[in-house]
């Protein structure tokens, strides 16, 4: 059981800077009272804020920090399980989140998301859902249970009835079938890849018995064939070399017949130039007997014996000029001679060269046969390697299936599983043996506020409600004081279950305002005989606004604002 003992507050909402201390189980029922304003229910946000660090109404965690001070707000519980004492502090400004045991820290190294899910789950194991349906209800922003969703329903009974290590193994199981199912498509794809491999190693090796010889074969009849054509290319080129090398011997006699026409071309020019000289050196003593240059006369014995010289030149340079020619044209002959055995020679010498390309493509495609002719004969010597390779892919498959096969075992077990740990599995089955007493004790509770319906939650957690008068009502349909008594009937059945079950057994229960909202006179009468001679081992804590109460709860907590903050009245 989780006994709450104590619990101070400073600087929190309207409280200033001195603590506020509220024992928690000194007195059976307690009756918190006030003004509006003057901070009585600022212990339910110190409560939910120390022990999950959230207030309680819908407000954010810097605004519960005293708007004046704006700084150091500080809440600390004390409770105790068994024989352990625990202390729980937080702070706004600076952040503080402290859980001491027995005194003593606890580790602080530990992210504080961690700290509190430890503590939920290990210390007070409840979470903040829980812990506003069965230690608190207010009339301001707590949410009933009747207008929870279906699925938060859900969760709060699973917290009372600690089935909710089902939802993880769910979780955990449902993880479990996504890695398996991952797991499984890779043993496919590998399934797959080996029953590939296993037809192309067969195909191989039929092909490597069957025909590997036929091919063997035939390559070698293709090498044959492009040695013959290497051999007559190559005998070919030895025809026509012989060819080049007479022709280059005939070439060799025709040799220089350029230089020997550049050189009588100039010898020809010489002598024309030599032969128009003389021309005109005999035009001029025939032509004059007279000096054009001085008028002298010419005489003409030198006349005459000039025009004869000229004369007797000009024949032996004629008888030159023609030998000269004849010459020339038997050089032309032979430059034009050396010029076609060029050609010819060129032509032969390309043909070689032609005949060399094919001879190298020949030894080329005669290697790649040789190679694959050894490839093919290397195979055939290692056909029982090839043997081994297709027995081991067959065993390799064998083991594959027999992996697939375990996986979807596997599978199917952890679909199995998931089955019976999802909400229509196991859960529901212990959810049905207890809701009837659920139900039970629902219509007890009503019945003692004089509430005379009879309420029953099905399997998921939907009311069918039934009078005397009327049938088929829903809680909507109710007034809200008529609500209001469904929902104490069910926050102490909750208190009933949880002290049953062991799961959250509490002296603490706080009610905010529930007779200033919606309860009536009769109502509220019958709610105080329930929470001081039914309700056993609990420390009841009632605030409200209204007066004239005192008299009927055993100790009385008036707040008042003085000078702007919150305090408890002497």
């Amino acid at each position: 059981m989780i006994l709450f003992e104590k619990i101070r507050w400073k600087n929190i909402l309207s409280t200033g800077n001195h603590f506020i201390e509220v024992n928690l189980a000194d007195t059976a029922t307690t009756l918190i009272i006030g003004a509006n304003g003057s901070g009585k229910s600022t212990v339910l946000d110190a409560l939910t804020f120390s022990l999950f660090g959230k207030p309680f109404r819908k407000i954010n965690k810097l605004q519960l920090l005293n708007s004046t001070n704006e700084k150091d707000g500080r809440v600390e519980v004390e409770f105790s399980i068994n024989e352990t004492q625990w202390k729980v502090i937080r702070g706004i400004k600076p952040n503080i989140f402290e859980i001491h045991r027995n005194g003593n820290v606890l580790d602080q190294f530990s992210a504080a998301n961690d700290q509190q899910k430890w503590l939920e789950q290990n210390v007070i194991k409840m979470n903040y859902k829980s812990f506003t349906q069965i230690v608190i209800l207010g009339s301001s922003s707590f949410i009933p249970f009747m207008q929870l969703s279906s699925n938060h329903r859900r969760e709060v009974i699973e917290d009372l009835l600690d089935i909710k290590i089902f939802s993880s193994m769910s979780n955990l199981i449902k993880e479990k079938i996504r890695t398996v199912k991952e797991e499984l498509k890779v043993l496919q794809l590998k399934k797959e890849s080996l029953n590939d491999k296993l037809k192309m190693q067969e195909n191989f090796i039929e092909e490597l018995e069957n025909r590997s010889h036929r091919n063997i074969d035939e390559r070698k009849v293709k090498i044959d064939t492009l040695l013959n054509e290497s051999d007559n290319y190559l005998k070919e080129n030895v025809l026509t070399q012989k060819q080049v090398d007479t022709l280059t011997k005939d070439q060799e006699q025709v040799t220089g017949a350029t230089e020997k026409l550049r050189d009588l071309g100039g010898l020809k020019g010489k002598i024309s130039n030599k032969v128009s000289t003389i021309t005109k050196e005999h035009k001029f003593f025939t032509d004059n007997t007279v000096c054009p240059t001085c008028t002298q006369p010419i005489k003409e014995e030198f006349r005459i014996n000039k025009i004869n010289d000229a004369q007797t030149k000009a024949k032996e340079l004629q008888s030159g000029y023609k030998k000269l020619e004849e010459a020339i044209k038997n050089e032309e002959q032979r430059e034009h001679h050396f010029t076609q055995l060029s050609k010819e020679i060129t032509k032969l010498t390309h043909g070689i060269s032609k005949n060399n390309t094919k001879i190298s493509g020949c030894q080329r495609q005669i290697r790649d046969l040789e190679s694959e002719v050894q490839t093919i004969t290397e195979q055939l010597a290692n056909r029982n390697t090839e043997h081994e390779k297709l027995a081991t892919f067959k065993e390799n498959l064998k083991t594959t299936y027999t992996e697939v096969s375990n996986k979807k075992d596997t599978t199917n077990y952890y679909d199995y599983s998931y089955g019976l740990l999802r909400d229509g599995g196991v859960k529901s089955g212990i959810i049905k043996k207890y809701l009837p007493l659920i139900n039970q004790q629902v219509n007890r509770y009503l019945q003692m506020m004089d509430f005379y319906i009879s309420f029953t939650l099905d399997e998921e957690f939907s009311e069918t409600v039934q009078s005397p008068i009327h049938e088929d009502f829903t809680y909507s349909s109710f007034s809200e004081g008529e609500k209001m008594r469904i929902d104490l009937a069910l926050l102490f059945t909750w208190r009933e279950v949880a002290r049953m079950k062991n799961s959250v057994n509490t002296n603490l229960l706080v009610m905010d305002e529930i007779f200033d909202s919606s309860l009536d006179g009769s109502g509220t009468f019958e709610f105080l005989k329930i929470i001081k001679y039914v309700i056993q081992d609990a420390n009841v804590f009632v605030i409200s606004h209204k007066n004239g109460m005192e008299d009927r709860f055993d100790n009385v907590l008036q707040f008042e604002k003085v000078k702007g903050f919150s305090s408890i009245a002497p």
